[in-house]
């Protein structure tokens, strides 16, 4: 195999009740499948359908995933009667405060095109739980994440009944996922933390590659109140004789990351000495990107996706891949150009600065705290040409919210501010209060309803004949993308 391919070269609240409600009228107005169109995002077998409701249900009664313990002895308790089925592939682990599940995809992709056969674990989903899960690049069929919960519900009420508190959500979700990639099996799984790393559910596994995405403030009641702290709790996927690769940090984040690497006797590669983006230009739905990885450079690299983030994410997904393959150790070698590009070429990232819609534009972006909001603002600047941007804004509650809101002032002409179906959704009120201290009163709309909101956002963008250039920004939360994803008609898979 490596011949062939080395040349010398948060948990979503499963009731969407309210946002289901109010989707026939919009996905009318704003241009998406009409009326008649079923709901995407769910299994079209009504009996599948149902099932799969009840599997999120139950684990909707578990602890969510927001809530973070220092222990790993429960799952630990759960792979130990799977009989440790994340032991049986290798892994590449990634953690981060932005960008994890696009460098996720972008390696993912890189190793299918390779012809490895590939498990994805990501978090939170998009539109539909089966999200989390992928084989070959694809959301696991609902069918087989109902037989997978199904066939693992002995064992978690056995753990369950054994242990001072059940297993959370998330700990079911990463025990399904591992004992779902054994049984198809894949050839190697790329894993991404939920939450942190020393004490994530995931790290269960002695991942041979540990990528370590930007760090910045986020979870601080959980990770810690700064830069070290956090990277401190994420350091912990590091294990022994494992490759690090470690994006632009903070200098104190960057610190923990190689004191705990020389700890643990592993091999660093850091964005900016051993890889990197040496060259980006924009292009027509992307960039063009010259890449340098650790066997030498990768030229003429389209990457569909906006951003300068994005060539960072895929400047460390190749590092990654490389790192997998053992290129790097012997000088000269790369991996083959025309399968890296045709790889990136075919990168797909849901929610990350999407354009859904078009006259006006509809771009969804995840976006959910003050680093990511600067990331998307300078990407919309840089390839969008918008004479007027209009904000759906629906946060979290628990996030910097000012600073999301800050970082977003300077591209966004008004505001329509909003929630998403989710209890940790901020108060609309106590959000337009904010809002209006930050744009002032006369840039601020409040529509408690998301679907009114994505309503009221396109009119604001088509009331003027001056504006023909308008666009809608819907951000704030994955939760809320997702929900204005299945409003505007877009499947899931």
């Amino acid at each position: 195999m490596f011949s062939e391919i080395v040349g010398e070269e948060t948990q979503r609240d499963p009731d969407l009740a309210v946002i289901e409600a109010g989707s026939r009228t919009l996905r009318t107005i704003a241009g998406a499948p009409g009326a008649e169109d079923e709901v995407p995002g769910r299994p079209e077998d009504p009996e599948t359908d149902r099932a799969l409701r009840e599997v999120e249900t139950e684990l909707a009664k578990r602890w969510p995933e927001t809530r973070l313990e220092p222990s790993l002895v429960r799952i630990r308790a759960l792979m130990e009667l799977l009989g440790d089925p994340q032991r049986t592939y290798p892994t590449i682990h990634i953690t981060g405060t932005n960008g994890k599940t696009t460098t996720a995809r972008m390696i993912e992709a890189l190793l299918a095109t390779f012809e490895l056969r590939t498990g994805r674990y990501s978090s939170p989903h998009v539109q539909s739980v089966t999200e989390r899960i992928s084989l070959d690049r694809r959301p696991i069929p609902a069918e087989r994440f109902v037989g997978t919960y199904e066939d693992l519900r002995p064992y978690v009420e056995l753990v369950d009944s054994r242990q001072e508190h059940r297993l959370s959500f998330f700990e079911v979700l990463t025990g399904m996922a591992y004992a779902a990639f054994a049984d198809a099996p894949v050839d190697v799984a790329v894993i991404e933390v939920g939450m942190g790393g020393e004490w994530d559910a995931t790290n269960v596994i002695d991942a041979g590659v540990a990528v370590v995405t930007p760090i910045s403030l986020d979870h601080t009641d959980r990770l810690g109140d700064t830069p070290e702290k956090i990277a401190g709790e994420k350091s912990g996927i590091i294990k022994p004789g494992a490759t690090v690769i470690l994006s632009q940090q903070p200098v104190e984040a960057a610190a923990v990351m190689l004191r705990r690497a020389g700890e643990r006797d592993a091999t660093v590669a850091r964005e900016g000495l051993e890889f990197g983006v040496l060259a980006r230009e924009i292009a027509v739905g992307g960039q063009l990107l010259t890449l340098r990885g650790l066997g030498g450079e990768y030229p003429e690299i389209f990457l569909p996706l906006h951003g300068e983030h994005m060539a960072h994410n895929a400047a460390g997904a190749l590092a990654a891949v490389e790192a997998f393959f053992g290129v790097g150790q012997v000088p000269g070698r790369t991996l083959d150009m025309e399968v890296v590009r045709q790889a990136f070429a075919s990168v797909t990232s849901p929610g990350r600065l999407e354009v859904v819609r078009t006259s006006p534009a509809v771009i969804l972006d995840a976006a959910h705290n003050p680093a990511g909001a600067a990331a998307t603002a300078s990407a919309v600047q840089e390839a969008f040409t918008f004479s007027k941007l209009v904000g759906v804004i629906g946060p979290s509650a628990d996030k910097d919210v000012r600073g999301f809101l800050e970082a977003l002032e300077p591209v966004l002409a008004e505001v329509v501010v909003t929630r998403n179906s989710s209890h940790r959704a901020m108060d609309v009120d106590a959000l337009a209060a904010l809002a209006v201290e930050v744009f002032g009163e006369d840039r601020v709309q409040v529509e408690p309803r998301l679907d009114d909101a994505l309503d009221a956002a396109v009119t604001l963008a088509e009331e003027e004949d001056a504006y023909a250039g308008a666009g809608v920004l819907v951000t704030g939360s994955v939760i809320t993308v997702g929900e204005a994803r299945l409003l505007l008609g877009k499947d899931h898979r």
